[in-house]
């Protein structure tokens, strides 16, 4: 057993670690224990989520694995990218590795042989997404913050997002991963990215119930039973009275100059108040975000309904490789996090200024199939 594994494995170390583990009645319980960076994730956590969730798959005393988050504010906000910012404008090549590591955790839990929940309780975006969308079973809370806003840092929806997303029907789908929009609890599980979702107040005692869980019978339904009150009613799903918006404006037949065209034109016409609000956000989204990764986020997206898990996470890296050496991620790394001045120079500027050839460069593989990083993943 190595050192980290066992340093993380031993609850005598009085060090404040970054990933907590405990056995709960045969149930491992991880922590992200980042609260003041809202758990997000560096490369060493995720190596070290790596070893734990290995070892939880092959000890027999283990039957069932949590994730959850430190603190009341948020289960993951994502990867560390300011790092990954640095290590790139430096020349420095070994950003790349986090995110090889980063994508095969992720799939080693979506093909976890155990049943795996994540408390995606406050703020779960980007890698927490990746990490929570592995999870047989999720659950969210009324203080729920569930976003996928990568175009705004000249990226895209990645860790499995193209496909994990493609659960909702097509044009959902697309103005989630185009516009980054923020989900509630209620709107995660009415869209399938949340299985359940209840009172924050009641996943704190949730351990109390954890010991008492029965072995006898079906785990899934046990497990289920720690997790869901007596009486849960499930809040109002925000987005549910725009469907019929999003169902016209993000057509997945729609090109992004067609989208923001459409959401310009409904502006103009001045509808009420609360269309005119949801108008003016995705719009302001559209014109804000990454031109060319709107562009490459639409067909990724597009393609991934058709892709396999693993097809999609080598998909994704080969973007990932290409929009971090030459694209528009540092950029906006740079004026959406550390200069904070929100006045991203993009490259091209504007959507008009997208070239399909641009496009197709960045869904064009680097690698060649038998030299992909990710080619163990799976089929």
């Amino acid at each position: 057993m190595s050192a980290l594994l066992s340093a993380a494995l031993d609850t005598s170390v009085e060090v404040e670690r970054e990933i907590l583990f405990r056995v709960v009645n045969r149930v491992a319980i991880i922590t992200l224990n980042r609260p003041a960076a809202l758990n997000a994730l560096s490369h060493a956590m995720v190596r070290e989520l790596a070893m734990l969730v290995e070892h939880c798959r092959t000890d027999d005393g283990i039957v069932a694995l949590v994730l959850k988050g430190a603190g009341a504010k948020g289960f993951c906000a994502g990867g560390d990218v300011r790092e990954v910012h640095r290590l790139a404008k430096n020349g420095d090549s070994r950003w790349l590795a986090f995110f090889v590591d980063e994508y095969r955790l992720d799939y080693a839990l979506h093909t976890f042989p155990k049943p795996v929940v994540a408390l995606l309780d406050g703020i779960s975006m980007g890698g927490g997404m990746g990490l929570g969308q592995a999870a047989r079973l999720r659950i969210v809370t009324e203080r729920s913050k569930i976003a996928m806003p990568e175009t705004r840092i000249g990226f895209l929806p990645d860790v499995g997002a193209t496909r994990f997303l493609s659960v909702m029907p097509a044009e959902v789908e697309l103005y989630v991963g185009l516009t980054g929009v923020t989900l509630s609890g209620a709107d995660a599980v009415r869209l399938r990215l949340a299985d359940l979702c209840v009172p924050a107040e009641w996943l704190g005692t949730f351990e109390e119930r954890l010991q008492c869980m029965s072995h006898a019978g079906d785990l899934m339904d046990a497990l289920r039973a720690v997790f869901e009150p007596p009486c849960n009613v499930v809040p109002h799903a925000a987005l549910g009275p725009f469907t019929q918006l999003i169902l016209r404006h993000f057509d997945r037949r729609s090109s992004i100059e067609r989208i923001v065209a459409t959401l310009r034109y409904d502006l103009e016409r001045e509808p009420p108040r609360e269309v005119r609000q949801w108008l003016q956000a995705a719009y302001d989204a559209m014109v804000g975000h990454s031109p060319t990764m709107l562009y490459v986020t639409r067909e990724a997206l597009l393609r991934g309904r058709q892709m396999s898990l693993a097809e999609c996470f080598r998909m994704e890296l080969g973007i990932v490789k290409r929009v971090v050496e030459e694209g528009d991620f540092c950029e906006g790394v740079r004026a959406q996090l550390i200069d904070k001045d929100r006045k991203s120079r993009w490259a091209p500027a504007t959507i008009a200024e997208v070239r399909p050839e641009r496009v197709r460069y960045f869904l064009a593989s680097p690698w060649r199939k038998e030299t992909h990083p990710l080619r163990a993943l799976g089929v």
